[in-house]
C-alpha cells in the first residue's frame, strides 16, 4: 500500500510540475507578444510538453489566457482589498476606488490580454472551470464594492448590490472601450472616479 500511496504522489508532483510549466511559459509568451501573437504549439515547446499534453491542461488558448489572467486578477483584488479597508473612513468614495486600482492597473497592465480576458469571461461557455474561476473572482470584487458600499448609512444593502454592479460596468467599459486604449493608467482611473461619484451622487445628497 505503501508504494501504490509513493506512485500516486510521484504522479500528482509530475502534473503539477508539468501545469507550472505550462502557466510560467503562458505567462512570459502572452506578456512578450500579447495572446494574438502566441500559438498554443509555442508554448507547449517553450513548457518542454507535447502538444497533446498542454491541451489536457487547457484545450484553447483562451483558456490558457484566462489560466494566468485568473492569478493576476485574484492578486488585484487581494491587493485592492487591503488597500479598501485601509482607506474605510474617508468616506464612500475613496474605499472604492482604493479597492478598484490595482483591479484596473492589472487589466490594463498588457491592453490586448486584458480586453480578451474579460471578453471571454463575459461571452465565453460559462461551464468551463477556468471561466468559472474567472466569474467567481469577478464575483468577489463586486462583492467587495458591495460590502464598501453598505455601510454608508444613506445605501441600502439593495442599493449597494446594484451600485456595485454599475460599478463593475464601469470598470468593464473603461479598460476594454478602443477610446480608452493610448490613455495612461491615471487618466483611466480618474475618469472611472468621475463615474462612480455620478453614481453615487443621489446618496451624497441624501447624506
Amino acid at each position: 500500500m505503501g508504494r501504490g500511496h509513493m506512485t500516486i504522489g510521484r504522479r500528482e508532483r509530475a502534473k503539477q510540475a508539468k501545469r507550472e510549466r505550462i502557466m510560467t511559459a503562458a505567462r512570459e509568451l502572452f506578456a512578450e507578444h500579447g495572446v494574438s501573437g502566441v500559438t498554443t504549439q509555442q508554448i507547449a515547446h517553450r513548457a518542454d510538453v507535447a502538444i497533446g499534453t498542454l491541451h489536457l491542461y487547457a484545450s484553447t488558448k483562451a483558456e490558457l489566457l484566462i489560466m494566468v489572467q485568473n492569478e493576476k486578477f485574484g492578486a488585484a483584488i487581494d491587493l485592492g482589498l487591503a488597500a479598501a479597508n485601509a482607506a474605510v473612513g474617508q468616506g464612500v468614495l475613496e474605499p472604492v476606488v482604493a479597492l478598484i486600482r490595482p483591479v484596473v492597473e492589472c487589466l490594463r497592465e498588457h491592453i490586448e490580454n486584458g480586453r480578451t480576458y474579460l471578453h471571454e469571461l463575459v461571452f465565453g461557455d460559462p461551464a468551463e472551470p477556468y471561466r468559472q474561476a474567472g466569474l467567481t473572482l469577478a464575483g468577489r470584487l463586486e462583492d467587495g464594492i458591495t460590502g464598501l458600499l453598505a455601510r454608508n448609512e444613506y445605501i441600502s444593502a439593495a442599493d449597494a448590490a446594484t451600485l456595485a454592479r454599475v460599478i463593475t460596468a464601469i470598470i468593464h467599459i473603461s479598460t476594454t472601450a478602443t477610446l480608452h486604449l493610448h490613455r495612461s493608467d491615471e487618466a483611466v482611473l480618474a475618469d472611472i472616479r468621475d463615474q462612480i461619484h455620478a453614481a453615487l451622487a443621489p446618496h451624497h445628497r441624501a447624506a
